[in-house]
């Protein structure tokens, strides 16, 4: 009898990465004081009354029991565009817009759309690791992009421009960045897309911490502004960060009609349509929430400032980089590997964040912590624990 074996491209793979730092934990005896937990980004403060009221009514209504648009809701598809349309002064309509469960099913989705088993797509290293194994899964290659620590991981478009060269479809970045947090400038941005439009390959941009750049930072950037963007560019967004509600999967792609149709085969075969009462509800809050959301805006840049006091005090541990929901910071560890500290904090000093290595290659030396998760309170306790 020979043993059936299972996909070899997803077995491979190691175990989803938070559940194992979350196991550490569980050994924590409480010496020091309650648990912090800077695992998962998630928000580390509730969901607005009114947002679960607009949910509550949503699901109540019997045609939301039923299959809905592959695209996404009308109602949603056309205030997430209008919504974009004024951020970034383009011209955009319900068209350009495709409704997914969740800013990682939105990345799968584009993925498959635009690159197949045995192509190559470009990811900064740093990297978000679930970027990595949906295209380890689907038999895609990988091409780093180096990103310069002294640089506060900004990537490096010399390597970018490599990656492209040796025949890379896509190049997907993110900012504000998962796991360091960098907030990439404008002109950089503009330097990537002028380099895929250049080698006639694809750029995502996931931005699914958008909504938490300073309050005067202004426009993210112009490439929808620029002719012909719908060749080259395609957004990503998640709706779970800025109304809380991850546990109801919503995100958005943004793109050239072309491209959302490309896209709606993919997510036909995939889920056929995103969950339809919280498209409802999502919806009317872009409009009704938009006060609520830049409070909570300015509440993460409170706990941003908090870290930075904190690593101020704490002179063999440095901050490589910060901002929207991350800090990516330097242990004074030379001789232990990210995930020994990372063990070690978790159980000990009952502190729970994410080790380098789970990021990239070269990555031992730092550690993910996801602040936005922990209140002002909780991340003053850090100094003692790290010290």
């Amino acid at each position: 009898m020979i043993a059936a074996k299972p996909n070899l491209l997803v077995s491979r793979l190691s175990a989803p990465p938070i559940p194992s730092v979350i196991a550490w934990s569980r050994e924590y005896r409480g010496s020091k004081g309650p648990l912090i937990d800077l695992s998962q980004a998630v928000p580390g403060y509730p969901a607005s009354p009114e947002m679960l009221r607009l949910l509550g009514e949503a699901a109540g209504q019997q045609t939301m029991t039923g299959y809905g648009p592959i695209e996404g809701e009308p109602l949603l598809r056309k205030a997430y565009a209008e919504h974009i349309a004024a951020l970034y002064g383009a011209d955009l309509s319900a068209g350009n817009i495709h409704i997914t469960a969740g800013c990682n099913q939105a990345f799968m989705c584009a993925a498959i759309a635009l690159a197949g088993a045995g192509d190559t797509v470009a990811l900064t290293n740093p990297f978000y690791f679930n970027h990595d194994t949906t295209l380890s899964m689907l038999g895609i290659g990988r091409r780093l992009v180096e990103c310069d620590p002294a640089s506060g991981f900004l990537p490096d478009p010399s390597s970018a421009e490599a990656a492209l060269a040796a025949g890379a479809k896509v190049l997907a970045v993110v900012t504000p960045n998962n796991p360091t947090g960098a907030v990439y400038p404008l002109s950089l941005l503009h330097e990537l897309f002028v380099l895929c439009r250049k080698y006639g390959a694809w750029l995502i941009l996931d931005e699914t911490y958008r909504d938490f750049l300073d309050e005067d930072y202004g426009r993210p950037h112009s490439l929808l502004s620029e002719p012909g963007w719908e060749d080259t560019v395609v957004l990503l967004y998640s709706f779970s960060k800025s109304f809380c509600i991850p546990g109801h999967r919503l995100g958005a792609i943004t793109a050239g009609p072309k491209l959302v149709a490309e896209i709606a085969k993919v997510m036909d075969n995939m889920q056929i349509c995103a969950p339809r009462s919280a498209q409802i509800a999502v919806a009317s809050a872009i409009p009704a929430l938009a006060d609520w959301r830049a409070g909570n805006r300015l509440e993460i840049e409170r706990r941003a400032d908090a870290l930075k006091q904190v690593f101020s005090n704490l002179g063999d541990w440095q901050i490589g980089a910060i901002g929207a929901y991350f800090a990516f910071v330097r242990h004074p560890f030379p001789d232990r590997s990210s995930s020994e500290v990372t063990e070690r904090l978790a159980r000990e000093s009952g502190i729970v964040c994410l080790p380098g290595a789970y990021f990239g290659e070269g990555q031992e030396h730092y550690l993910r912590l996801a602040f936005a998760n922990a209140d002002v309170a909780s991340i003053g306790l850090l100094s003692e624990r790290l010290r």
